[in-house]
């Protein structure tokens, strides 16, 4: 995986263009986030598959219309990426998150998890 996939990601969900954000996910793929432990405590954080992901963004597009990603750092691996961002959300205070995407033989994203304070 390069820092390409992680900046492709970010460029697709500043434009909210969902589409093309579910386009980088493996069908089976998992994300893990604290915020959707905190919406939805019966995932245990985690959702599965792209329906799951959809279903997420598109809620969180409509609760948070301005709803930014800026990009402060991408560290890359073979087969994984650390994007470090900052979440902006008009009348709230900036937050400083790091998103971790693992991706499959493919290159697609197969896990993600997103830590933040």
């Amino acid at each position: 995986m390069n820092a390409d996939l992680a900046r492709a990601w970010l460029q697709a969900f500043n434009q909210k263009n969902l589409d093309a954000l579910l386009a980088l996910y493996a069908d089976d793929c998992r994300h893990t986030s604290p915020k959707i432990r905190a919406l939805h405590p019966e995932t245990g954080g985690q959702l599965r598959g792209k329906a799951a992901l959809r279903a997420w963004w598109e809620d969180a597009f409509k609760r948070l219309p301005g709803l930014t990603y800026e990009e402060t750092a991408v560290t890359a691996g073979e087969r994984s990426v650390v994007l470090e961002y900052v979440r902006h959300v008009p009348n709230e205070a900036p937050m400083y998150v790091a998103e971790v995407f693992e991706t499959d033989a493919a290159g697609k994203i197969a896990a993600s998890r997103v830590y933040h304070g």
